[in-house]
C-alpha cells in the first residue's frame, strides 16, 4: 500500500506562484512513478506531468511546459510540482497519483491517489 497527501495549495494572483508537494508513504515508494493531474470545475481530469523516482521518466503537458515543473526527493518521498506564471485557467483540484507503471499512471489508472489541493487563481 502507498499513502499519498498533497499540500502547498491556495489562492494566489495571476502571475504567482505555488508549489505543491505529494507526500508518498508505504512500501518502497521510490520504485513508483509519480504524476500530478487537475480537474477543473465541470472539466474531465487532465495530466499535468509525471516523473519517476529514479529520474528515470519525464513529461509535461504541452500547455504547461515552461511554467510547471515535477521533481522528486527520494530521501523525502515527495514529489513536488512548482506552477509559475499562473493564469486563472489554471484554476482546479490537483491531485497526485503512483504506480508501479509509468503508462498506468500517466493514463490516470495509477493504483494510488491523494485527496487533491485545491488551487484558486485569481485578482
Amino acid at each position: 500500500q502507498v499513502q499519498l497527501v498533497e499540500s502547498g495549495g491556495g489562492l494566489v494572483q495571476p502571475g504567482g506562484s505555488l508549489r505543491l508537494s505529494c507526500a508518498a508513504s508505504g512500501r518502497a515508494v521510490t520504485d513508483y512513478a509519480m504524476a500530478w493531474f487537475r480537474q477543473a470545475p465541470g472539466k474531465e481530469r487532465d495530466f499535468v506531468a509525471a516523473t519517476r523516482f529514479d529520474g528515470g521518466y519525464a513529461n509535461d503537458k504541452s500547455t504547461v511546459k515552461g511554467r510547471f515543473t515535477i521533481s522528486t526527493d527520494s530521501a523525502k518521498g515527495t514529489a513536488d510540482l512548482l506552477l509559475n506564471n499562473l493564469n486563472p485557467e489554471d484554476t482546479a483540484v490537483y491531485s497526485c497519483s503512483a504506480d508501479e507503471s509509468v503508462s498506468r499512471v500517466i493514463r490516470g489508472r495509477g493504483a494510488y491517489w491523494g485527496q487533491g489541493t485545491q488551487v484558486t487563481v485569481s485578482s
